[in-house]
């Protein structure tokens, strides 16, 4: 595979132009979302090779297309495509699948296009090799580097690629060369090392019955590459009875033949795990998660659906959450007030920072759970569908999990309220469409078109008539679901 460093960003065109006239195909990566989407309507305007049925197809994806869907199938139309985390999965398929048929010719992309994807592209121009970190903006890893050039070229399309990174000045050029091209790539860290992977590695090893006692704890971590990496075991001895106590002051964890929880301290002690920890475990929860979910859920407040909403938006696992911007500041302030009394995770022990973002992305559920579409979330939000799938996902298995938890806590009502929540939360509805929704062939669009017209459950649906259903949600699917009904 060629490697060259150019200089001029605004060549990031005339590469794509000169890929199409070798009748060749690119990915382009850039940094951010917007960067995606800007430099794939760049291109566009400059080439003419795309295809009007994909692009109608991607148009057409959601049910009400919003203004990144039709910019995304107007660069498809031309022969470019953007690709982000932001787009509807089904979207990014039909990019996929299109580039692979030679309907699309350069997508412009984030680097998550980078990881495992095998596409027929000859070259791959890295516009921008930084990226934002806690130290500022700073040279992304020489591995990640590796990752994106290694799309262009792959064995099955072409015998050679060509990956071309954008220098700005002379220095730079020569500063990339001996970082990327002439550099080492960074060691490989095991998981184990991040606590939270550690807690919930050593619950699951005690409640699948593999570890019974501090022995053979150690025992099996010595063997893991954690062990080879770190070297010191006697640090790692030191990091699981930290684990295990834990896990013991959660009550996850206790003594085999005891209701409580022995000292860590001794290599003949027995562990077990108790019906809760077993639970979290079978979630696949950090443990320190399970417990924050616990204790919310414990708290005798008036609760609500933002009450819940809240609580699994302050987890590390719905991390990043949707930051408050300062225009938002004062409306953010507003709504922690008029929610204060029922919130059930505050900022006084936490970082306050973080608080305020959990409270707005808590909001941003409740937008969801109201109906409001998705061309509302971008303008309200800035999020795009893509994101709206994966943060209901997270919040999805969040509140499920809650859901197991408040049964093992025989916090009855609460499981029956978080049980409606999820279904709300699953289809972006209102309580009142929930009967609807259940029925086959019955999604949020069409179950709201006929509660607005009077058809509000099964027995509404079985007595309006054939013809009546077929003009307030079309032909085919009301033959389709009069004719189940009938079988039913």
């Amino acid at each position: 595979m060629g490697e060259q460093i150019t200089q001029r960003y605004g060549e990031v065109i005339d590469l794509s132009i000169d890929t199409i006239s070798k009748n060749k195909q690119a990915l382009v990566f850039v940094n951010s979302k917007p960067s995606a989407e800007k430099q794939a309507e760049e291109v566009s305007k400059k080439i003419n090779c795309g295809n009007k049925e994909l692009a109608e197809k991607i148009l057409n994806v959601l049910p009400t297309p919003t203004k990144q869907c039709k910019r995304l199938a107007s660069c498809v139309e031309k022969g470019s495509a953007f690709h982000h985390a932001g787009l509807n999965q089904l979207q990014k398929e039909l990019i996929e699948d299109g580039f692979r048929a030679g309907e699309i010719k350069i997508i412009c992309c984030t680097p998550t296009l980078a990881a495992g994807l095998d596409l027929p592209a000859f070259r791959t121009v890295l516009t921008s090799l930084k990226r934002y970190t806690h130290r500022g903006m700073d040279y992304i890893p020489v591995l990640e580097y590796e990752q994106m050039a290694g799309r262009a070229g792959r064995p099955r399309y072409d015998e050679w690629g060509e990956a071309i990174c954008i220098a700005k000045t002379e220095s730079q050029k020569e500063e990339l060369i001996e970082k990327y091209l002439n550099g080492e790539v960074e060691e490989i860290y095991s998981k184990l090392a991040a606590e939270p992977v550690l807690r919930m590695y050593v619950l699951s090893l005690i409640a699948s019955g593999m570890v019974r006692d501090k022995k053979s704890l150690l025992d099996f971590f010595s063997k893991t590459f954690f062990a080879s990496q770190y070297k010191d075991m006697s640090k790692i001895e030191m990091l699981l009875v930290k684990v295990l106590e834990m896990l013991k002051d959660w009550e996850f964890v206790k003594g085999k033949d005891n209701d409580g929880f022995v000292s860590a301290a001794e290599l003949d002690e027995k562990y077990a795990a108790t019906l809760l920890g077993k639970r979290v475990a079978e979630l696949y929860l950090d443990p320190l998660t399970a417990n924050k979910l616990i204790n919310g859920l414990k708290k005798e407040k008036e609760k609500n659906e933002f009450s819940y909403l809240q609580l699994v938006s302050h987890t590390l696992e719905m991390r990043p959450l949707l930051r408050v911007k300062k225009s938002e500041y004062e409306e953010v302030q507003e709504k922690i007030s008029e929610k204060e009394e029922s919130l059930l995770e505050d900022g006084f022990f936490d970082e306050f920072e973080g608080f305020e973002d959990s409270v707005k992305t808590a909001w941003f559920f409740e937008e969801w759970i109201n109906e409001k579409d998705e061309e509302w979330m971008l303008e309200k939000f800035g999020v795009r569908p893509g994101e709206i799938k994966y943060k209901v996902d997270v919040a999805d298995w969040l509140i499920f999990s809650s859901v197991e938890l408040s049964k093992i806590l025989m916090m009855k009502e609460d499981a029956s309220r978080l049980a409606k929540l999820r279904m709300r939360l699953k289809y972006g509805i209102k309580e009142e469409l929930m009967s609807l929704v259940r029925i086959r062939g019955i999604g949020k669009g069409r179950a709201r078109k006929l509660f607005n017209s009077g058809v509000k459950d099964l027995s509404g649906l079985k007595k309006i008539s054939l013809e009546e259903l077929k003009r307030i949600i079309g032909e085919k699917t009301a033959e389709k679901i009069k004719k189940e009904l009938e079988m039913g």
